[in-house]
């Protein structure tokens, strides 16, 4: 399983040293203009990917958010895809200011990754939802319950990365996986949850706490 380095994460190495090779050789040609602007887009790049460290809850039954944003939907619904069961769905809107490391909710063995191409429509709409370019992490955890983390791209957001394979066993707040460049991920979790957070509630990937397991 591949590991991703800190405080930044390897995938935006190509951007961030892409950006500051421009900025140099348009200093280096006296295009001041041009300089300054891919200056600013380097350290945009390293904002976007910047991965800071995390302190989860102590509660072993809490579950964390995967993700850095805003709750934009929690509704009962079954779900076909991954879990194949009712669930609560839970789904997180994030905007390219957010950090977009993804952590493990809750520990578990990866029982699955469903890929499904799609369309890059908004990721905080319901098109969006329905339609657009995921990738679903299902994880089983001790007690047998399963749930997903679904990554799914955006108008931006055109790559997901997912770092996690089938077997392996994850820690809560683990990373797991990065969506560039504004998306959303989708949480289905089991009806025996207790939830914690509510609509238009802000987020932190690893230390909000989502609910807790019964």
């Amino acid at each position: 399983m591949k590991q991703p380095r800190v405080p930044v994460a390897i995938e935006g190495y190509p951007f961030i040293f892409a950006m500051a090779f421009v900025t140099m050789v348009a200093a280096i040609l006296g295009l001041t203009l041009a300089a300054g602007l891919f200056l600013v887009l380097a350290f945009f790049c390293l904002f976007f990917f910047r991965d800071p460290a995390r302190v989860g809850p102590m509660d072993d039954d809490a579950m964390v958010s995967p993700a850095d944003g805003k709750v934009i939907l929690i509704e009962k619904v079954f779900d076909e895809r991954y879990i194949k069961e009712h669930a609560y769905k839970v789904s997180i809107f994030m905007n390219v200011f957010n950090v977009h490391v993804n952590r493990v909710s809750f520990p578990g063995r990866v029982v699955g990754i469903k890929y499904s191409p799609g369309n890059f429509y908004a990721a905080n709409s319901e098109r969006g939802a329905l339609s657009n370019e995921s990738c679903g992490v299902i994880v089983e955890t001790s007690s047998r319950r399963r749930y997903a983390m679904v990554q799914m791209a955006g108008v931006i957001a055109r790559r997901i990365v997912c770092w996690v394979e089938k077997g392996d066993q994850c820690e809560r707040g683990q990373r797991f996986g990065l969506i560039r460049f504004g998306s959303r991920v989708d949480l289905y979790l089991p009806l025996n949850i207790q939830l914690e957070v509510s609509k238009g509630q802000k987020v932190r990937a690893g230390e909000t706490v989502l609910g807790y397991l019964a």
